[in-house]
């Protein structure tokens, strides 16, 4: 199965989750996607009162300078350890 195969299938497994991961689990995941669909942040950070999306905004900052198929791979990864955690 080609790389963007196994990060499509991965991207619907999480959707599948019995039970919720906590929130850095999540923003790691948000940061992978994000790094993976769309590239290096290049957007603005949030202002100060915008807890929820700096905290996305940082979670996909701190994956920056990673190439597209490392951050599929590491995505898919990620997915495995957490489907085995909470499935």
């Amino acid at each position: 199965m080609a790389l963007t195969e196994q990060f499509n299938a991965a991207a619907e497994k999480v959707k599948s989750l019995t039970k919720r991961p906590s929130d850095d689990e999540f923003l790691e995941l948000y940061g992978l996607f994000k790094q993976a669909t769309v590239g290096d942040n290049e957007t603005s950070k949030p202002g100060m009162l915008d807890l929820k999306g700096k905290a996305k905004w940082e979670a996909w900052n701190k994956q920056k300078g990673k190439a597209t198929d490392e951050a599929q791979k590491e995505y898919v990864a990620f997915v495995e350890g957490l489907v085995a955690k909470y499935a």
